[in-house]
C-alpha cells in the first residue's frame, strides 16, 4: 500500500495542473475571439498583426516557447513567476490554435446573411454580434472542447519550467522512490480523471450553447 503515500504530494500537483489548465484556457479563449475577429473583420493592419500572431505561436513549439519566456525574457528585463509564466506560455499558444477555430466558424456563415444584413443597415458590430457570432459559436464548440483537452495534456510541458504541477510532482516522487510503474500509473489516471471532468464540462457548456442558440429560431419560427 506504499502507494497511498504518493497520493498526497500528486493531489497537490493535480491542482496546480487543474489552475493552469482552467486560467489558460480562459485567457486563450479571449485572444482566440480577439485574434479571430480580427482576422475576418479588421482592417488590413488589424488582421496582418492577428496573422502574424497566429502564424508565430502556431510555427513554434510550445515547449520553446515556455523556455524562452522563462528564460530569455527575462533578459530584457521583463520575468514572471513560474506560474505565471505557463499560464501566458499556454495561453498564447491556445489562443493561436483556437484564433483559426474561430475564422473558420465565421468564414461558415453564410454570406447571403451577411448581405441581408447590410440591406437591412445592420452595422459591422451589429452583424457580428446578433447574426454571425451566435451561428458561429454553435460550430466552434466541438473543436473547442478538444482544444481544451489537448491543454490539460500540454500543460505538463510547465513541469519543466520548475513548477510543481502533476507531472513534476510524479517524477519528484519517482526519483526518490525509483517506483516508476507505480508513480507513472498514478500520473496516468490522474491525467484521465481530470481530462474525463473536463471533456463532460464542455459538452455541458456545449449543449447549453445549442439550446440558447436554439431558442431565439423557435421564437421566430
Amino acid at each position: 500500500m506504499d502507494w497511498l503515500t504518493y497520493l498526497p504530494s500528486l493531489a497537490q500537483g493535480a491542482l496546480v495542473t487543474a489552475w493552469i489548465t482552467l486560467a489558460s484556457i480562459a485567457i486563450g479563449a479571449a485572444l482566440a475571439f480577439a485574434a479571430g475577429i480580427a482576422r475576418v473583420e479588421g482592417g488590413r493592419a488589424v488582421s496582418t498583426l492577428a496573422l502574424c500572431y497566429t502564424e508565430v505561436f502556431r510555427g513554434t513549439s510550445l515547449l520553446v516557447q515556455l523556455f524562452w519566456l522563462y528564460y530569455a525574457l527575462p533578459l530584457v528585463g521583463l520575468s514572471f513567476d513560474p506560474v505565471t509564466t505557463g499560464i501566458v506560455g499556454l495561453s498564447l499558444h491556445v489562443g493561436a490554435y483556437g484564433s483559426e477555430i474561430v475564422r473558420g466558424a465565421l468564414n461558415a456563415v453564410p454570406v447571403a446573411q451577411r448581405e441581408a444584413a447590410r440591406a437591412l443597415n445592420f452595422g459591422r458590430v451589429h452583424t457580428l454580434m446578433r447574426i454571425c457570432l451566435p451561428q458561429a459559436i454553435v460550430e466552434m464548440m466541438p473543436a473547442f472542447g478538444n482544444l481544451a483537452i489537448e491543454t490539460l495534456k500540454l500543460s505538463s510541458l510547465v513541469s519543466l519550467i520548475s513548477i510543481a504541477d502533476l507531472t513534476f510532482r510524479a517524477q519528484s516522487i519517482r526519483n526518490i522512490t525509483l517506483d516508476s510503474a507505480t508513480v507513472y500509473t498514478l500520473t496516468l489516471v490522474g491525467y484521465f480523471l481530470m481530462s474525463l471532468v473536463l471533456m463532460l464540462a464542455m459538452r455541458l457548456i456545449e449543449r447549453m450553447v445549442r439550446r440558447g442558440a436554439a431558442f431565439p429560431r423557435a421564437a421566430h419560427a
